[in-house]
């Protein structure tokens, strides 16, 4: 469960009776939209039913029955949420709203780069600020995956980016492979692997590109800087020379 300070209002009228749930904003939306595939427990504040969530009273069961055909509130409050209206105090909607803000930031940070500059990856700081010269404001009510797209629309005009993955072959030495490859395998896709006679390991790693830096800086904190990297246009190249 979430704290009760976290969660918003979803709202039901029906029958002339109020219902009134508890629940996480995001999972909220999600539910709205059929897209949930949590568990319902992890996202509500109360496992219960109110008439008025603020005061703590409750509707009679009959009216519960009487609507829901049911008085069990984990079978209820999907309905609630789904047929409902999600309220959220001026206050909540802020919050929500900066939280996507950051979330926007550094989606966006994590697979961009800068074509007129060898696709290094764009700082998060660059794109916070080229979204305030466009005043861009993120929707609290949508989910982040569906306003990238709009972001990078009214940012290409101000900086030069674009969305891209990066596949880049990582040799680690023998005494390093052994636990610097379970970490280094983990941060993208591998694609391809190989342990060479001498103990050392090749792994091919496909990512966002805007990580780059992030990689390189794994890859050697776990080598302690002796490894050997390179990128590849080809998933199936292992050689790092």
């Amino acid at each position: 469960m979430i704290p009760i300070d976290e969660a918003v209002t979803a709202r039901l009228e029906s029958h002339g009776e109020r219902f009134e749930v508890l629940v996480d904003p995001d999972a909220a939306l999600e539910i709205s939209r059929g897209e949930f595939e949590g568990d319902l427990e992890d996202v509500i504040a109360v496992e219960d039913i109110f008439e008025d969530a603020s005061s703590g009273d409750r509707p009679p069961e009959s009216a519960l029955e009487e609507v829901f055909e049911t008085t069990e509130p984990l079978e209820i409050i999907p309905e609630v949420i789904e047929q409902g209206e999600i309220q959220i105090t001026a206050e909540q909607r802020r919050e929500m709203q900066e939280q996507k803000h950051k979330q926007l930031v550094n989606r966006i940070a994590r697979n961009a780069v800068n074509p007129q500059m060898d696709d290094a990856p764009h700082p998060p700081e660059r794109i916070e600020s080229a979204l305030e010269e466009t005043r861009f404001r993120v929707d609290p009510m949508e989910p982040v995956e569906t306003q990238v797209e709009e972001a990078l629309d009214v940012l290409r005009p101000v900086i030069p980016i674009r969305f891209d993955t990066m596949t880049v072959a990582a040799q680690l030495p023998p005494e390093h492979a052994g636990s610097g490859q379970a970490q280094v395998r983990e941060f993208g896709t591998l694609e391809r692997e190989e342990w060479q006679p001498n103990g050392s390991w090749i792994g091919v790693v496909t990512f966002p590109a805007g990580m780059q830096n992030d990689f390189y800086n794994l890859v050697n904190e776990v080598s302690s800087g002796e490894a050997e990297t390179r990128i590849v246009a080809d998933a199936d190249e292992l050689s790092t020379r």
